[in-house]
């Protein structure tokens, strides 16, 4: 009975512990518009629970490599981090459906579409205890290169660094070679010709200092990707309900918060790019119409192989 009992207290000791300091890795640097949301998170958190929860952010993959935060926070080794959604879509394409080329391209479409994506989301996270509690997106994306890229036939044959299953689909049927880098990994990658054009958001354009390695930016605007921060069902189970409160309240006004730094980010960015000497041009009609074609085939494909999940997606987004 005696070791029951001490059994009992220690393992209440070391959920309270865990509770009141929580280590939560996030993939992007301090000045990411993303990690600073997330900070403000934290601090919230810390402040509504009295301290009952203090959450220590580690960026920029300091503490996990992106592609291992969802499965940390699965296993337990933290409970709670962000990740790229989309980096998910191997075990649903429902996942990388804001990836969809041209699915959403605006923040009032891309609203639209996390609105149907949450409910199924939420479903296919539980089934790995995992809860979500906020979705930030990125501002649209946009095409970096050294060159103004007039039609996709420009795009045949350059190395293009892709983050994701459906940008290596998309770079593939350009005619592009695909080639798979982490945003950290951007200058580096191209100083050392491993890629030389890229699709990605000016908020990464500027984190990166694209200006050192392009010459060249034009928002085609071909989706409008998202951040997700989840926390382990176990560890947001074992905290009392004010404790709870406190997280989900922080959480809604996070997700909210996020989005408009987002919705700024796309202006105040791409005018830093031109500021660095960037050249910004709009897309042509016939740019957009090429890779629009593209995303126009994906899709078809999608709806062909996709799964239940995916398919309910698609079906709430075009009521």
């Amino acid at each position: 009975m005696m070791k029951f009992v001490l059994a009992a207290g220690l393992a209440a000791l070391s959920t309270t512990a865990w509770a009141q300091s929580w280590d939560m890795p996030t993939p992007y640097g301090d000045t990411v518009f993303h990690t600073i949301n997330i900070r403000t998170f934290a601090d919230e958190v810390r402040e509504a629970t009295g301290g009952k929860v203090d959450i220590t952010v580690h960026s920029a993959g300091s503490l996990f490599p992106h592609g291992e935060i969802k499965n940390a926070v699965r296993s337990g080794q933290v409970p709670i981090g962000e990740f790229f959604m989309s980096q998910l879509v191997n075990e649903d394409a429902a996942y990388g459906l804001d990836s969809q080329p041209f699915l959403a391209t605006s923040y009032q479409d891309a609203t639209r579409l996390w609105n149907a994506q949450k409910p199924v989301i939420t479903e296919l996270l539980a089934e790995q205890g995992l809860i979500p509690l906020f979705s930030v997106a990125w501002p649209p994306q946009g095409l970096y290169t050294n060159k103004e890229i007039a039609s996709v036939d420009d795009l045949k044959g350059l190395r293009f660094r892709a983050y994701n299953a459906a940008l290596e689909e998309f770079a593939a049927l350009a005619g592009a070679a695909p080639i798979q880098v982490e945003a950290a990994d951007i200058p580096q990658a191209f100083a050392t010709g491993q890629v030389e054009s890229m699709m990605t958001s000016p908020s990464t354009g500027v984190s990166s200092t694209a200006w050192d390695f392009t010459s060249h930016y034009t928002p085609v605007n071909a989706w409008v990707p998202k951040n997700l921060v989840v926390i382990n069902q176990s560890v947001f189970d074992a905290l009392d309900q004010d404790s709870k409160d406190a997280i989900m309240a922080a959480a809604a006004a996070a997700e909210q918060r996020g989005w408009a730094m987002s919705e700024e980010e796309t202006g105040t960015q791409t005018s830093l790019l031109a500021d660095n000497g960037m050249t910004i041009y709009p897309p042509s009609d016939e740019l957009i119409t090429g890779l629009r074609l593209i995303g126009e085939e994906m899709l078809v494909n999608l709806q062909a192989n996709g799964s239940e999940a995916t398919l309910r997606v698609l079906e709430e987004f075009k009521k």
